[in-house]
């Protein structure tokens, strides 16, 4: 453990340590597998030393987030409509003369999502930005529906900012907290990452579920 220890304050006390924030942000827009927010956060957490800085911290993972996001945009803005057409579909429709509807209810999935971040795409957009995975799937189909592209980079800055400014404070607080055991206040700064994130999904999960019931009811139901 000391050994370890050792080696991420190394790590963080080096200047390169924020060219890797930044590629690590990147890379996490649009290839979901890199675990950005624990990047961030364990950066904060070593910042009560003094290094990494707080300030920088937050500057280069949120210039990272931002241009990741446009990159899974422009992904899907010129080839994720193919991709989003080989998704399953996001509910049920009635079959059709003994086809299975599969095409219809991928096209009718794709309309509600077109409609959905035409009517409230900045707030879905900043909301997704915290939920790892959930973030890329929403630019991807953005980009996808057409969203404009200038609305797309004022609701991708305030996401990709604040995203940064909370991801390095859950950590520095946890530093705070554990001063002398940064073990310790890294697993407070996930933990408290990993509650938000459950808590948006959560609500997100239940909003859908009345969304669903009210679509699927009768009409003249009450």
């Amino acid at each position: 453990m000391d050994s370890v220890l050792d080696l991420l304050h190394q790590t963080m006390s080096s200047p390169w340590v924020y060219l890797a924030l930044f590629a690590v942000a990147v890379v996490d827009g649009f290839f979901p597998v890199v675990p950005s927010e624990t990047a961030v956060i364990t950066a904060g957490v070593f910042a009560v030393t003094g290094q990494p800085d707080l300030p920088l911290v937050v500057v280069v993972a949120a210039l990272g987030a931002l241009i990741g996001d446009h990159v899974s945009y422009a992904i899907g803005r010129h080839g994720g409509g193919r991709l989003l057409a080989r998704l399953p579909a996001a509910v049920p429709a009635p079959q059709v003369a003994g086809r299975s509807g599969r095409g219809g209810r991928r096209r009718a999935a794709l309309e509600r999502a077109r409609r959905g971040i035409t009517a409230r795409g900045g707030l879905i957009l900043i909301v997704a930005r915290y939920v790892p995975g959930g973030r890329t799937a929403v630019t991807l189909t953005m980009g996808a529906v057409r969203f404009p592209r200038r609305r797309f980079l004022l609701f991708d800055a305030l996401a990709a900012v604040s995203w940064a400014i909370y991801s390095a404070l859950v950590g520095y607080l946890g530093g705070l907290a554990f001063e002398r055991d940064p073990v310790r206040g890294l697993l407070l700064g996930l933990g408290l990452a990993l509650t938000l994130t459950a808590v948006v999904e959560t609500v997100r999960w239940a909003r859908g579920r009345r969304v669903r019931a009210r679509v699927s009811r009768p009409a003249g139901a009450r």
